[in-house]
């Protein structure tokens, strides 16, 4: 245990004695309802806990997500809370969360997703250039072999890694060209194709 741990444990153990002669030593409740409100404060604290651990879970099952219309050729994207709109593709096998970004030249990936789908980033020559809100970063133009979204695919994607730090991957026009149509209707995306 360093300094700082003993220091909290003593805060904490000290924290705990006030709180217990307040509750106990006072005489304000009686032994019974501090019990209930120990147990209560118990559940409480608990449940933040079970809350806070299980937070990507619950949003990943109550957020919506994107819809497949295969007998009518369409995609549809839900509106994300930040206002974007995301769509997750198979590339090369490997599932990967991009943002639709129809001010994007480009499929772009980022070093990360790259990787995952198979490509090296760290052996690819980065000699294209390409402006972003951060500024000039540094591309690697690939081929990917294949593309699995919704109910399409398509081999021999071109698309570029980004050279510079990216939070995810971009599904730019070079990809979204290959659908016929590209419509928001109030929160939704529609691809149709």
């Amino acid at each position: 245990m360093t300094d700082i741990d003993i220091g909290n444990l003593v805060y904490l153990v000290l924290l705990l004695l006030l709180i217990g002669y307040f509750s106990l030593g006072r005489g304000r409740l009686n032994l019974n309802k501090t019990m209930q409100h120990a147990a209560i404060w118990g559940l409480i604290f608990l449940g933040a806990i079970l809350a806070f651990g299980l937070w990507e879970d619950i949003r990943s099952t109550v957020r919506p997500m994107q819809t497949v219309l295969t007998d009518e050729g369409r995609i549809e994207l839900p509106r994300g809370p930040d206002g974007h709109f995301r769509a997750t593709l198979d590339i090369n096998g490997v599932s990967v969360d991009f943002i639709v970004d129809t001010g994007a030249s480009d499929l772009v990936l980022s070093k990360q997703d790259a990787a995952r789908a198979g490509l090296d980033p760290d052996t690819l020559p980065f000699f294209g250039r390409a402006m972003t809100a951060n500024g000039e970063v540094k591309t690697a133009p690939v081929r990917l072999e294949e593309i699995r979204f919704g109910g399409y695919t398509d081999h021999n994607v071109p698309a570029s890694i980004n050279g510079g730090e990216m939070r995810g991957s971009l599904l730019g026009m070079s990809y979204l060209s290959r659908f016929e149509q590209i419509t928001i209707a109030g929160n939704r995306l529609i691809l149709t194709r």
